[in-house]
């Protein structure tokens, strides 16, 4: 039996709605909020509604290997030491991309300048990506920045102790176990759910404790994060601090993504609303679209368009581009297909077969004007290092056409594909939304996921296909209906005042 992403959602919501399972308090904490979203995803994956992201997996000796610098960092750069006082303190994205010649996170590089132009003091937390820091030495201290290692190796160390130690109450087992059957019968499939429970209970009661010791020390008045939903014991210590969090998007949000949808029936408590414990204080969003994006545990004032620099910054060089292409009579055309890893080898399979039924259609054609194409497959950086292993098609495709080509790596630059493209094909990337604001014309693939563009589908600013005969009828037609839309709503420009307003609060 399969599902869709909608599906498993609601029987999740049924779920919480049935045992209240968002505020039921397990060994002094909200547990059910805590592994909602890795719940998620262990379901989707068990079910096989989506594939495991294609990432390069670490092997033992990369695990011993990266041991020591978790070591090493958790002495040279610990953020619990010291007693400095800041204004502010940003946990910033794991992943980093090279922009302005260093290492920087693109959601939250622009506060630095920002916080220092206004005089505030602050200090960043980084966690590391796949066991690694990707930034430059040199700057690391001029940049105000510590390593979260500490912390981090110290939860796994107390998570390896006291597995298995962790007192449950027998009406804690009994629901637990209630639910575990739930979910059980309803996808077929089999969860430890108490392990679950507990890696994650245990977790944040270490977590806890240290952001709790590191609040005290650093006694910030804001805290700024990206993806709150991996960081709940710090939202958690925040609000236990009365300091305002505020989290940063970094991606799609809709009404099926668990970090941040929660249906009112979800949030009822012996009858009534209750909020959400571990949600942040406030979001500040790409653009005013992403304020009615789902169902937030939070008033709708507290979603804050306040824009996306990066975006902004980077896209300004190929706009031109981008005005330009559907004006000139440009031959070949580019096709560009943005990969991820739990849907890529259905996209990478549909890029091949698309670009081979396209090139056999013009060798047959005897129209000398007929279109051609070129074909380029962007792949997310997770994918980097593993297509050529997991991605078959791909490399039939690279052997067989010269149009077609995979980039796996940053270089060229995204939005530079954006702006020569105009056609683009992904799934439910934040990618898709970026490629919209360069006039490329979208067509999402009928996968599980699709629905996270549902609204998109329904003002029929991008359009479904389910294979790629579907796909290349579009693509050959003269005059494909698609609604025009306003590409500010999806990313507005920095709004400087509102993060002044955020500042002087």
């Amino acid at each position: 039996m399969t599902f869709t992403v909608k599906e498993i959602c609601q029987k999740i919501w049924n779920l919480e709605e049935k045992y209240e399972l968002n505020h039921k308090e397990i060994q002094d904490c909200y547990p059910w909020q805590l592994i909602r979203m890795y719940l998620y995803y262990e379901i989707t994956r068990k079910t096989n509604v989506f594939e495991s992201a294609q990432q390069s997996s670490l092997s033992l000796f990369d695990k011993i290997n990266s041991f020591l610098p978790f070591l090493k960092n958790s002495i040279s750069s610990n953020p619990l030491s010291g007693k400095e006082n800041v204004d502010v303190l940003i946990f910033d994205h794991p992943r980093k991309v090279i922009f302005e010649d260093e290492y920087q996170d693109i959601y939250s590089y622009f506060l630095k300048d920002t916080l220092n132009q206004h005089g505030k003091s602050f200090e960043t937390i980084e966690s590391p990506y796949l066991n690694q820091h990707f930034r430059n030495k040199s700057n690391i201290k001029e940049n105000n920045v510590k390593f979260n290692d500490r912390i981090l190796l110290g939860s796994f160390i107390h998570k390896t102790r006291n597995r298995g130690k962790l007192p449950f109450t027998e009406d804690e087992k009994q629901l637990i176990n209630t639910v575990k059957e739930e979910i059980e019968t309803a996808f077929k499939i089999e969860i430890d759910l108490f392990r679950i429970m507990e890696d994650h209970i245990l977790n944040f009661q270490y977590d806890y404790k240290k952001y709790i010791e590191l609040l005290q020390r650093k006694n910030p008045k804001v805290v700024f994060l990206v993806v709150a939903y991996e960081n709940k014991a710090l939202v958690a210590a925040c609000k236990k601090m009365n300091i305002e969090i505020i989290e940063l998007q970094h991606g799609t949000i809709s009404p099926y993504h668990l970090g941040y949808s929660y249906p009112e029936n979800t949030m009822k408590f012996n009858g009534e609303i209750k909020e959400i414990e571990y949600f942040p204080d406030k979001i500040l969003s790409f653009g005013d679209y992403w304020k009615n994006a789902c169902p937030f545990p939070i008033d709708s004032e507290n979603i804050i368009s306040m824009g996306f620099p990066y975006f902004e910054e980077n896209s300004k060089t190929y706009m031109e581009i981008a005005e330009k292409k559907d004006n000139e009579q440009i031959n070949p055309k580019q096709i560009l297909f943005i990969s991820q890893g739990v849907i890529g080898k259905y996209l990478s399979q549909l890029a091949y077969e698309t670009a081979s039924n396209i090139n056999g259609n013009n060798e047959n054609n005897e129209n000398k004007n007929a279109q051609n194409y070129n074909f380029i497959y962007k792949l997310h950086p997770g994918e980097y290092g593993t297509w050529k292993e997991n991605y078959d098609y791909l490399t039939k495709a690279v052997n067989e056409f010269d149009n077609f080509t995979v980039i796996d790596k940053s270089e060229p630059p995204l939005y530079g594909l954006f702006a020569k493209s105009h056609y683009q094909i992904g799934a439910f990337s934040t990618a898709i939304y970026e490629g919209l604001a360069f006039n490329c014309k979208t067509f999402i693939i009928d996968v599980p996921g699709v629905e996270y563009l549902d609204d998109l589908i329904d003002k029929d600013i991008v359009k479904k296909v389910k294979n790629s005969e579907e796909l290349i009828n579009y693509i050959n037609s003269e005059n494909i209906s698609i609604q025009e839309y306003d590409k500010d709503y999806f990313f507005k420009n920095f709004d400087e005042t509102i993060f002044k307003k955020i500042l002087s609060d």
